[in-house]
């Protein structure tokens, strides 16, 4: 039995017994008031004689049996037990987190800090973000699948691999699924994945992990406009199904959901070259590597400022289109009506909260393909298995891929994305 179940007026008067943790304790002279958190991180108040709790302390696990009373002064909901039995599993020691702890000591302290009501709430909404991700492509005939994490090649740059020793050969941690789910597409049909991705990115941005939840989805067939279709209908119904089962868990973090309610299909296809436009009109600079700031210009990629400015004051996700090939994958595929120009599309979420999905069609010619690889300085040969895809019966085909991670941030309104998941992993943080 947890607290949801008993804060009804239907168990008002009887006898209930729940176990959980102190997660507050208030003593008087006479009474003593803990707020027992169950183990979903439901709350309620339990009242006892001082004497009987005088051993107890904050995060000691306990289990009471009492009567269940309507108490308007009640925290949490106007429901409280009238302690009458009380069991100590454990009485703990200090507790290390306080109400006020710096954000290292709660990263320090993780396997604690995610009792703290607020990583609950976000634990549960991302839970809910996975199962309705999951529900939709079940409801849609997506098959799930299951690619390897160790890999030998990579698929976003060898800058940014997790190098390994496999045996006697190296290997690495795998950047994404992308490059299986393809292979899958000429069995399975559309299919889809859910695995962790690894980035050796030397980034300290609050919206960069070095391991992130990566949902990936590739299906044969299909156009650009297939695929944004696909995303834009998958973002919205975990967005309106998310903020329907947890309104309480972003009640508590005090999210207003209105402009959640408004997502909602089709998203604005913003052309790359009207993005920068836009971008130069407001005078937004970019820094070079040297450390020059000049204005930006076509050709340069967007990055998380850029990203910021554009989509400081939408309210919905807007898809930019067409990004220059040069600043993409070799995978990408070249609109053939206009060279030089991917046909790919980035999802930015509205506020500032930048990059969630990135997705296109894929280069599904054998030499074009090469010839990429060759450009980015990539052994073909490294590749054979991949470009054996496009030897035997390639098709049309394309795909996308989407951070947890970066999604759960945005419906939570969460600043850093290392409290989206339960333990974060970044250039400076490997534990707990």
């Amino acid at each position: 039995m947890r607290a949801g179940d008993i804060k009804s007026e239907s168990f008002s008067g009887k006898e209930v017994t729940i176990r959980g943790w102190v997660h507050r304790l208030r003593k008087q002279k006479e009474r003593a008031f803990i707020l027992l958190r169950d183990d979903r991180g439901g709350v309620i108040q339990c009242v006892f004689p001082a004497d009987r709790v005088a051993s107890l302390t904050i995060e000691s696990s306990i289990e009471v049996t009492g009567t269940v009373s309507r108490d308007e002064r009640a925290p949490e909901g106007g429901y409280e037990i009238k302690g009458e039995q009380l069991k100590v599993y454990n009485v703990a020691a200090e507790y290390p987190i306080g109400e006020y702890q710096s954000d290292e000591l709660l990263l320090d302290k993780r396997h604690l800090a995610l009792r703290t009501r607020r990583m609950i709430a976000i634990a549960k909404i991302r839970a809910s973000v996975l199962h309705f991700g999951r529900s939709w492509f079940v409801e849609n005939g997506w098959m799930e699948v299951t690619a390897p994490t160790i890999v030998k090649g990579a698929v976003e740059g060898g800058s940014t691999l997790f190098k390994l020793r496999y045996f006697d050969q190296d290997a690495y941690l795998s950047q994404s699924a992308q490059l299986y789910l393809e292979a899958m597409i000429f069995s399975l049909g559309p299919v889809w994945s859910l695995t962790p991705s690894f980035r050796a990115e030397k980034s300290r941005t609050v919206r960069h992990l070095a391991e992130f939840s990566h949902l990936e989805a590739e299906a044969p067939w299909v156009a650009l406009e297939d695929i944004l279709k696909a995303e834009e209908q998958l973002v919205s119904y975990v967005i309106q199904s998310t903020v329907k089962e947890r309104a309480e868990e972003l009640a508590l973090l005090k999210r207003d959901v209105s402009e959640l309610k408004k997502v909602e299909p089709p998203f604005e296809r913003l052309p790359y070259g009207r993005a920068i436009e836009t971008l130069r009109s407001r005078g937004f600079q970019v820094t070079e590597d040297s450390g020059k700031r000049r204005d930006i210009q076509f050709g340069d990629d967007l990055s998380i400022d850029s990203e910021r400015e554009l989509t400081k004051d939408a309210d919905r996700p807007v898809f930019v289109v067409g990004y220059p090939i040069a600043v993409k994958p070799f995978y990408v595929k070249e609109d053939p009506e206009h060279p030089g120009v991917g046909l790919t599309a980035d999802m930015l979420a509205p506020r500032g909260f930048g990059e969630i999905t990135s997705g296109g069609q894929r280069e599904d010619d054998i030499n074009s393909i090469i010839n990429r690889m060759r450009k980015e300085g990539l052994d073909p040969a490294a590749y054979e298995w991949y470009l054996d895809l496009r030897r035997y019966g390639s098709v049309p085909h394309g795909g996308f891929g989407l951070g947890i991670e970066r999604l759960v941030r945005w419906i939570a309104n969460v600043e850093d994305i290392k409290d989206t998941v339960l333990f974060p992993r970044t250039m400076s943080r490997v534990e707990p």
